[in-house]
């Protein structure tokens, strides 16, 4: 099997995704010709050598649909050659384009491939491509669905993970977001985002509040009350877990991921397309796995993908040195880090995205780059990335550092 290298990465920094927010004006494509273009132009990379642009989009309708891969690379300036494909494995749809381009270059049937995401909340939000999982009643019932908030709240039920352990996780995650901003360490990989004529909009994370403490989230009202107790799915839950007695609703928008606009690109490829291009590699892919789980507590599979991963590449968790989970909420850090018994130094170093915010497409690729560089400013080996996934799903990614 041929290996397949990571020779660069680039995102957009994340902004609020409101109408007030900085990057509302830009529109989803432009996002991904924003890195697009950087990619190529850091590298000066004759883009007619990549075979493919891969790109998660989770709601791909509207401005956001259309391909909008293929049609970022034309007018981005790539070669016509190179085609584009868009993929939706829900919140880890960055991550899973970026698998899916390293098969490619694996299995020899690509060279050379752009990988990463791109997801514009302010202008296109969460939900707006409706499907039959929430929205038919019939299905709903049979898959036992239940928003996600209820299902982060159940976790935090099932596991005893009490508000003050949710709010601490998540005020350290805008210190850490903080320092890592502080110190420089996006700052090789982050391109500011600019308008029209070349003013910029933004050029750093726009949701992170430095002074969040546990004592200022204490002020905020449970976001999930409402639906679970009043519209009944706290009963489809417990339907599921009958043990369990009743669901403890401990999550809010200052312990969740935060709405925000951004895009992230990737480039991977063989080892005789980057020295043909005239690049070095910074990493190689060890493994990756997806899996399925149980759909109404939906999100514990973070750790179940990460066990697949480290068995494809004979590993155990205690030879990964760093991990990137996504911070959908503070309950499936907290449970992904107790089902591994992992030291939480090692877990999220720079913050995640209860700082700086979930832009559903391109997360997954957005943190596997935080990890390389975080192994490279530190000199360490290898790193493991995961989200969860909605549906009950998880995918993971292990690289190693060249």
């Amino acid at each position: 099997m041929t290996e397949a290298y990571i020779y660069d990465h680039v995102r957009t920094p994340r902004g609020r995704g409101k109408p007030d927010g900085a990057l509302h004006e830009v529109t989803p494509i432009s996002l991904g010709i924003t890195v697009l273009q950087a990619l190529r132009d850091r590298n000066t990379l004759d883009t007619s050598c990549v075979d493919d642009v891969v790109m998660g989009v989770v709601m791909p309708i509207g401005e956001q649909g259309q391909c909008l891969p293929r049609v970022a690379a034309l007018a981005a300036g790539y070669a016509e050659t190179v085609a584009g494909v868009q993929v939706n494995r829900f919140c880890a749809s960055g991550l899973e384009a970026t698998n899916m381009g390293a098969a490619k270059v694996m299995a020899g049937q690509a060279d050379m491939v752009v990988t990463g995401g791109v997801e514009a909340m302010s202008r296109i939000p969460i939900l707006s491509d409706g499907g039959a999982w929430g929205a038919d009643p019939e299905i709903a019932r049979a898959t036992n669905f239940v928003p996600q908030g209820i299902s982060a709240d159940l976790i935090a039920s099932c596991w005893n993970y009490d508000r003050t352990a949710l709010d601490s996780l998540a005020a350290e995650s805008h210190r850490r977001a903080t320092q890592a901003w502080a110190e420089g360490r996006f700052d090789r990989s982050v391109v500011a985002v600019r308008d029209r004529v070349g003013d910029v909009l933004l050029d750093r994370d726009e949701t992170i509040r430095p002074a969040t403490t546990v004592e200022s989230l204490s002020t905020l009202r449970p976001s999930f009350t409402s639906m679970g107790e009043k519209w009944g799915f706290d009963q489809l839950a417990l339907n599921r877990y009958p043990d369990l007695g009743a669901i403890s609703h401990v999550h809010h928008a200052g312990n969740s991921s935060g709405i925000v606009d951004g895009a992230a690109a990737i480039l991977i490829g063989n080892k005789e397309a980057g020295q043909a291009a005239g690049m070095a590699p910074r990493a190689r892919i060890r493994a990756f796995a997806e899996v399925g789980s149980e759909p109404t507590i939906m999100l514990t599979a973070p750790s179940f993908a990460a066990e697949k991963a480290l068995k494809r590449a004979g590993m155990s968790a205690s030879d990964i040195d760093l991990f990137e989970v996504n911070e959908a909420f503070a309950a499936v850090v907290l449970r992904f880090m107790q089902a591994l018994d992992l030291d939480p130094g090692i877990v999220n170093v720079n913050g995640g995205a209860i700082a700086m915010g979930h832009p559903l497409g391109a997360t997954g690729a957005m943190i596997l780059g935080t990890a390389l560089d975080e192994l490279e400013r530190t000199g360490k080996a290898t790193a493991l990335v995961t989200l969860c996934v909605g549906a009950g799903m998880g995918v993971a990614t292990i690289i190693e550092r060249v």
